[in-house]
């Protein structure tokens, strides 16, 4: 597998200050490279495990009651990807949203803004909804649905809040790739090979609390924390903020490559509009990441890990590349070979950055999936190549 395709362009460039900045990128670099057994697993013709399925054979697209087989691929691909973003946010908003049981996280989260509650939640319900009708849809048209229970065997927390259910992700141990965020405040593309460096280096961090000894469920969360059990639990609330864009930036531009490449119009429709939502959630979460690395929160260290959230608007940060309000896309080349100006776009959107096969390879080097069975993986693979080989069928 090629170790770019893992993140964004320029994920292993840290912009931690020099003394340490040799040895993080070793750290990271090592992360990736033992993440990149990936490469040899599934093929396009590859059989799924019982409830997962490939594409099927080509539909007279004629009837609009059939799918072209790229278009049910890009849809399985689309399903199987939201029953996994669903995993993950019921699991954030069991211990963190409005009805959350767990008040310490609650309150840590709600130090980067008072809303995140209602926010996790609403962003989990419409993860299940995705989900729900994706699969919905698929079977109305005499397609099989997508069902990945048999790979719910990871565990839940031990927190209080946490349903001891099995889990399709784990958020106990997280390599978050935070390059979104100075990717966005650039004027380079990363579809013509620009890097970024990344805001925040979270390696081997929690974004959940672990169990109520780690972290006690009743204990106070104020601004800046003070213990080192309240600098434990902001730190992982930090690290949740910042985990949330990272996953909906990766839908952002993964609906927008899955959209180039869809034949049926009513399935454009659910791609493009889907996507919308996926772009509105990166909005709100890149706005609230911003506050774990302004003042007055910024400058918390987890006392296990080391992580440490700095103030992004000081130096040796700062500037357009750091500065924490300027939260919308700078405009950048869009188009290669035409005299164009600058424009502001989702980015990357090529499929060798934005794909599908990139969407898992990503999720699995932030260790999402740390545990999953081969089976998973081959199934999820398999799913991701069928997408990223269905093309625009135009007569």
């Amino acid at each position: 597998m090629n170790q770019k395709n893992l993140f964004p362009p320029g994920a292993s460039e840290i912009n931690s200050p020099a003394t340490a900045k040799d040895s993080v990128d070793l750290s990271w670099n090592n992360v990736v490279r033992r993440r990149s057994f990936l490469s040899g697993l599934g093929t396009l013709g590859a059989a799924l495990p019982a409830g997962t399925l490939l594409a099927s054979d080509d539909r007279d697209k004629s009837n609009g009651r059939k799918l072209t087989s790229g278009d049910a691929a890009i849809l399985r691909f689309l399903a199987a990807a939201e029953i996994i973003e669903t995993d993950l946010w019921q699991q954030y908003n069991e211990l963190g949203g409005v009805n959350g049981g767990n008040a310490a996280y609650k309150a840590a989260l709600e130090n980067l803004d008072e809303d995140m509650p209602q926010y996790i939640s609403d962003n989990t319900d419409d993860e299940v909804s995705h989900a729900a009708f994706l699969n919905a849809y698929l079977a109305s048209k005499g397609e099989e649905p997508v069902n990945l229970d048999a790979f719910r065997n990871l565990p839940s927390s031990r927190a209080t809040g946490a349903r001891q259910v099995g889990r399709l992700t784990n958020l106990q141990n997280l390599n978050v790739d935070t390059s979104w965020y100075t990717r966005y405040r650039s004027e380079e593309n990363p579809d013509f090979g620009a890097t970024f460096p990344q805001a925040v280096h979270i390696m081997n961090e929690p974004a959940i609390p672990l169990d109520d000894a780690d972290t006690p469920p009743g204990m106070p969360q104020p601004v800046p924390p003070v213990t080192p059990q309240a600098l434990r639990m902001q730190a992982i609330a930090n690290t949740a903020g910042f985990h949330f864009a990272f996953i909906e930036q990766g839908g952002s531009s993964l609906y927008t490559t899955m959209a180039l490449k869809v034949t049926s119009l009513e399935v454009l429709r659910i791609v493009v509009s889907i996507g919308g939502v996926e772009v509105n959630h990166f909005a709100v979460w890149h706005d609230k990441a911003g506050n774990a690395v302004s003042q007055p929160l910024a400058g918390v260290v987890d006392p296990e890990t080391g992580v440490t959230f700095h103030d992004l608007n000081s130096p040796p940060f700062g500037g357009d590349q750091f500065q924490t309000n300027l939260i919308f896309p700078e405009p950048v080349d869009f188009l290669r070979g035409e005299r164009l100006p600058p424009c502001s776009v989702i980015r990357p959107t090529l499929l060798r950055n934005a794909g599908a096969v990139a969407a898992i390879n990503a999720f699995t080097a932030d260790l999402l999936f740390d545990g999953q069975s081969e089976g998973f993986f081959e199934a999820a693979m398999a799913l991701a190549r069928a997408a990223d080989a269905a093309h625009r069928d135009v007569d």
